[in-house]
């Protein structure tokens, strides 16, 4: 039985206009027995939507106690859990129990009530209660969300369960075991879990719980073992046998794996789930035709759609089989569809047919509006590699004007625009851009940069890089503007400091010519020489270095 929450029923009568709904939430109702309880569910309603809590739980809690409404006492226990006043939640339960004793669903609620209220006793009391009705209910779901954080609430529990009445009940052994585990005590956990399943062989979450705790006990080869035991005894448990197929791809066993999933499927032939595993596990094995035939089936599959028209591309694309494989990209949807796209455009690449990339791309805005930015910015992405920077500049000029607040499209924008040539058009993208992500490390440090190429507004431009750098410590990029900044305010000193950094994380090329730089500018000619003789290891010929080559070369004249 799950704990779930309930939707909240409006009851509306026609012609009540806003006057009245102001009134109705300005005063207390204090409900007499003979009232309307559909009134004053109402006038909860209305103070609830006003956020007059107090009033809104005030009438519900009183409607629960002295009613006999299940959905009212759901709903006003309901508010006080949103609330978190635990206390009248468990007076609602308390007298909900009270006045249907037998009433099971009631008693999980007080159960779990109780143990969020970390009212061990009572929900101790109330489990005992509720497997007296029904020794076998399934309790798990009680902790779900409420697990105790702290060891000591853990232990209180613990022991609470320990004393109780039922337990050797096989569900409060299971809770018992939940504890045990998360105290780190997987030894007697697996303990409990065993006098369970003594109790009750063919239970899925006993038998699943035991092989997590093998897992974690680090004993793979006893968790296999256990797997094949419980898929033998339980050939007919479904989510049992695809746990086992699910441990053996996980321990690189994918053979054993799709031989199971075959056997599975055998059984159990509209199973989307051992489907879709078993076309994933077939294209690992470069067994295409087997995949083919499994994901095939999960065409009109309302879970796996998407995903096997991907791994059907995938499977296609192995097959070197390209149009087949675009086919199948052009249907994928949902989560998947950037990345689908993505390979769809390699495909074209390989095809040396980036125009026709390019059409298709524009077709996919009309159709998938929704993935805009995504389809400008790949156009865009495409255009540059063509060589064609003015197109890409003019469809995401076209982009900014259809998603101004798109900070993504502005920065490709940003990228692409010259720093001398549009410094005007560039600062406005710029100011934009911060203006929409006031804190992004990466754009702070784009019109850090940008100012620095320009060599103008210097003392801006460094308290962008040091305000990208708090929200990013520790990034090459950032560090080397903040260094090429500060080395333009003659601060050589902190210019080599940062430049020290941003080497040792990236030591590219362009970073150890600004810092070597920077050791020459601040006097410290012998790291200057140690730096400079790394970059000449490292980047042999480049005619950059030419540069410090001839910092040093009044030094070797006068030396010899």
């Amino acid at each position: 039985m799950a704990i779930k929450r309930y939707s909240t029923t409006l009851l509306l009568v026609g012609g009540m206009t806003s006057a009245a709904h102001s009134r109705a939430t300005e005063q207390i109702y204090h409900i007499q027995s003979n009232n309307d309880a559909i009134l004053q569910s109402m006038v909860a309603e209305f103070a609830l939507a006003n956020g007059d809590i107090p009033t809104a739980l005030h009438n519900y809690t009183v409607l629960a106690i002295r009613g006999n409404s299940t959905s009212i006492k759901q709903r006003a226990l309901n508010i006080a859990i949103e609330q978190e006043n635990l206390q009248s939640a468990l007076d609602i339960a308390r007298h909900w129990v009270v006045q249907e004793p037998k009433d099971v669903p009631a008693k999980f609620y007080l159960a779990h009530i109780a143990l969020k209220a970390h009212e061990y006793e009572l929900a101790a009391q109330t489990l005992n209660s509720i497997l007296t009705i029904d020794p076998n209910a399934d309790l798990e779901k009680i902790l779900a969300g409420i697990m105790p954080d702290s060891e000591v609430d853990r232990n209180n529990l613990l022991n609470t369960l320990k004393a109780s009445q039922k337990k050797d009940n096989p569900s409060i052994l299971v809770l018992i075991a939940g504890l045990e585990a998360q105290n780190g005590h997987l030894e007697q956990a697996l303990q409990s879990v065993n006098k369970a399943l003594r109790k009750r062989p063919k239970v899925t979450s006993f038998i699943l719980f035991k092989a997590n705790l093998l897992t974690a006990l680090g004993d793979q080869d006893e968790t296999e073992q256990w797997y094949a035991k419980s898929s033998r005894k339980n050939s007919r448990n479904l989510e049992v046998r695809l746990a086992e197929v699910r441990f053996l791809i996980k321990r690189e066993k994918p053979e054993e794996a799709l031989d199971k999933l075959q056997k599975i499927i055998l059984i159990w032939p509209d199973s989307d789930e051992a489907l879709f595993i078993a076309g994933l596990t077939a294209i690992d094995l470069k067994d295409y035709e087997l995949a083919e035939k499994y994901l095939i089936e999960l065409r009109d599959s309302d879970q796996y759609q998407n995903e096997a028209y991907y791994y059907l591309a995938i499977n296609a694309e192995r097959k070197q089989q390209l149009e087949t494989a675009k086919a199948y990209y052009r249907l994928v949807d949902g989560n998947l569809y950037t990345v689908s796209r993505r390979n769809l455009i390699s495909i074209y690449a390989h095809q040396e047919r980036l125009n026709d990339a390019l059409r298709f791309l524009t077709q996919e805005r009309v159709n998938y509006p929704q993935h805009a930015n995504f389809l400008y910015l790949a156009q865009a992405e495409i255009l540059k590699k063509m060589g064609h920077k003015q197109a890409a500049l003019s469809l995401l000029s076209e982009a900014v004007e259809n998603l101004p607040d798109d900070p993504e499209i502005l920065y490709a924008q940003i990228l692409l625009l010259d720093p001398f040539e549009d410094r005007k058009h560039l600062d406005q993208a710029l100011k934009k851009l911060l203006e929409l992500e006031p804190n992004s490390p990466t754009y702070l440090n784009a019109y850090a940069y940008t100012l620095a190429l320009q060599n103008r507004r210097l003392d801006e431009a460094r308290s962008y890089a040091e305000r990208a750098l708090n929200n990013a410590p520790e990034q090459a990029s950032i560090l080397d503007t903040l260094g090429y900044i500060t080395f333009l305010q003659n601060d050589f000193d902190t210019a080599a400091k940062v430049l020290a950094q941003a080497y040792k994380l990236n030591p590219s090329l362009n970073i150890g010519i600004r810092y070597a730089k920077s050791l020459y500018m601040q006097g410290s000619l012998g790291e200057f020489n140690v730096v400079l003789q790394q970059l000449n290891e490292n980047y042999k010929h480049d005619p950059q270095l030419a540069q410090l080559d001839l910092l040093v070369l009044p030094h070797k004249q006068k030396k010899s």
